[in-house]
């Protein structure tokens, strides 16, 4: 009786069931999926990004090659989190943190490389100081760290959104009013100019993704229901956008100005 019972239970579970009690991702979990899909974008995004380094003019396989681990370290903690969603249901805090710690630092050093090259090639005007990218990190530590202790509670959730914004608002001044921006005007070439205002609207109009996944996971009780599966499509969606996006505006503009180059050296070569 007692193997016929688990027969009939075995019958009745569902693929779902099956999957979820096994530690595997199920058809029916939206955010499990979302976190699959990205982890293989960004490692897809890495390899491109290595082997397109290869074809590039010499100051930008830098800033490609940081670009590609941006989206490396991305994709190895996304794994990690998808794993921890699917076996624990619960928002994988600690490892998308861990993960903005190093991501979001790197993506700050993508604003010094490029206007650091761009202040060498130009061979003369403003040059970028070393700091600019340490006003850079102070804003990413202070919005970091705020809005890692509002969603775990180590401050109100309130404050750690006041906290994190303000980080934000810190960087959005220095890359739109601040030495990066004056630095940008006055030495870089159209292609250097065309990636950081790229690279500006990323950190800009995309980052403002997150607050919102902030609010619907942190903030919204009292006015919505507060759901972590919300939370987590948005602040995936966000990096989908923020981390590959910031680092083929960096690509995109680097093959236009190795195109252009290769351009004008071969109308020289004709002209000869």
């Amino acid at each position: 009786m007692d193997n016929f019972d688990a027969q009939i239970v075995g019958a009745a579970m569902t693929s779902a069931e099956k999957a979820h009690n096994a530690g595997f991702l199920s058809q029916h979990d939206g955010v499990g999926i979302s976190f699959w899909i990205i982890s293989i974008a960004m490692v897809a995004t890495t390899v491109f990004l290595m082997m397109e380094s290869q074809r590039v003019l010499g100051h930008w396989r830098t800033s490609m090659t940081c670009g590609s681990l941006v989206t490396l370290v991305a994709g190895v903690h996304y794994f990690y989190m998808r794993e921890f969603w699917v076996k624990v249901g619960d928002s994988p805090i600690v490892y998308r943190y861990i993960d903005w710690s190093i991501t979001v630092p790197l993506q700050m050093i993508e604003f010094y490389l490029i206007l650091a090259a761009a202040s060498q090639s130009s061979g003369g005007g403003k040059t970028v100081s070393s700091g600019m990218f340490w006003r850079l990190l102070v804003g990413t530590v202070i919005m970091l760290a705020f809005g890692y202790a509002g969603e775990t509670g180590a401050v109100g959730a309130l404050p750690g959104f006041v906290g994190g914004m303000a980080g934000w608002a810190f960087i959005l001044m220095e890359i739109f009013a601040g030495e990066a921006s004056s630095v940008n005007a006055e030495n870089a070439s159209k292609h250097v100019q065309t990636a950081f205002y790229n690279m500006r609207m990323i950190v800009s109009v995309g980052w403002s993704i997150y607050p919102l996944g902030y609010f619907f996971g942190t903030l919204s009780h009292g006015f919505l229901y507060k759901s972590i599966s919300a939370l987590n499509v948005i602040y995936n969606l966000a990096d989908f956008v923020n981390k590959i996006g910031f680092v083929l505006a960096v690509w995109a503009c680097a093959v236009a100005d190795t195109e252009e180059h290769e351009s004008r050296k071969a109308q020289m070569h004709n002209s000869v």
